[in-house]
This record gives structure tokens, sequence and C-alpha cells, in this order.
């Protein structure tokens, strides 16, 4: 790999992540879209797509973004990455390190069923990460404009668990052909524009709609 100012070349299996799920129908459409690159794409794609982390105990990496296409990127066995170091934590140990990384709001120990867990939980490595469709059909509703991108984390973690009580398991399983039925995700948008999701970040539906003549 070519060296690049600020960004440091890192194993993929040697970075540690910060959450427990991904969604994995949007892993499954990332490792989609890798295998259409070619290798100069690919090249162009993990330049311009490099891992934000925190330096942690024992010189770790512990990406704080990007984990689905780490896991994609590990499903499909690319050996490095580029990795922004944002913060250097190396000399703090155990529950300290967890509770200043939440603090910055770059951990979040929620399982595949929208519950807290311990830290502990979090997993060693990408190929560890558990499945949460719920975050995935989340992923899918703000890419069909159900809701705005916003900077706020785990963004979508939240929607996810808005969706939970509200979309069935079963419409969730994938086809032959989809990783996430068509019609789930419409169903879901039609969801997330209704007043009753206005408290969550980048909702862009209506209150007061204006009844038809």
């Amino acid at each position: 790999m070519t060296a690049k100012p600020n960004l440091i070349p890192v194993s993929l299996d040697a970075l540690r992540p910060t959450q427990i799920t991904v969604g994995g129908a949007e892993v499954a459409t990332k490792r989609a879209q890798w295998k259409q690159l070619k290798r100069k794409e690919r090249e162009h794609t993990l330049a311009a797509h490099w891992f934000p982390a925190v330096r942690g105990p024992g010189g770790h990496y512990y990406i704080v973004d990007h984990h689905h296409l780490g896991r994609a990127l590990h499903e499909e066995s690319v050996g490095t990455v580029w990795v922004m170091q944002l913060d250097d934590l190396s000399e703090v140990r155990g529950e300290q390190f967890w509770r200043l990384m939440e603090f910055h709001r770059w951990a979040h120990p929620f399982d595949e069923k929208g519950k807290r867990r311990a830290f502990s939980a979090i997993p060693s490595s990408v190929a560890k990460l558990r499945d949460d469709p719920y975050r995935a059909l989340a992923g899918f509703v703000r890419k069909a404009g159900g809701y705005a991108k916003d900077a706020a984390p785990y963004a979508e973690f939240l929607w996810a668990d808005h969706f939970r009580p509200l979309v069935p398991a079963k419409k969730l399983q994938p086809s032959a052909t989809e990783p996430l039925p068509q019609a789930t995700i419409d169903k879901a948008v039609a969801l997330a524009r209704t007043a009753n999701a206005r408290y969550l970040p980048g909702w862009t539906g209506v209150t007061n709609a204006t009844p038809a003549k």
C-alpha cells in the first residue's frame, strides 16, 4: 500500500470493534459492491474509506465507524486497511477505557435486541460482530429517503429500535434476489415519516398534513 499522510496501514483482523452488531443485509450489499470493483477501484475505495479509530490498550486500534465495511472486507479476505487515529488512550485500562470511549460517543454496547450489555460483550474482531436485521433495515430506510443522514453517532441504531416493535422479524428475511425485502423497506419508509417518529434524528416527515380535498 502506498504511504498516505496521517493514515496508518493496519491488518483488518487486528482492528477492534466498538459496537456489538451490524446489519447483515447491509454487509451483504457492501460485499456485492466490492465484488464488482476492479483492482484499481478497490485500492481507491480503501483509500477513500479509511477507518477512524482510537489507539487503545495493548496498542490496538478501536474503530468508531465503518463497521459494516470492515465486516464486508473481512468476508472478502482483504488483509490491510487504512486507519486514521483520532486519539491515543493506550495508557488507559479496563473499564475506564470503555467509559471514556462511551463518554466521547465512541462506543455502543447494545446487542441485536437493542438491550444494553456489559462492555465485555463487544467482540474482539470485526469477524465476530453479530447480525441485527433491524439495524440493516434502518440503513436501507435512510438510503431510500425515509429519513436524513444525521451527524449524531449511532443515529441508525435509534431508528432500528424504533422499528423493532413495528416490523415483524419474519418480514426481514432475505431472499435469493434481495438482502432485505423491498416491500418491508417501503413499509418502514412510510413508518419513518409518521409523526410518531418525529423525535428521532434526521426525521423528515410532517406533523400537520393538509387534508385531501
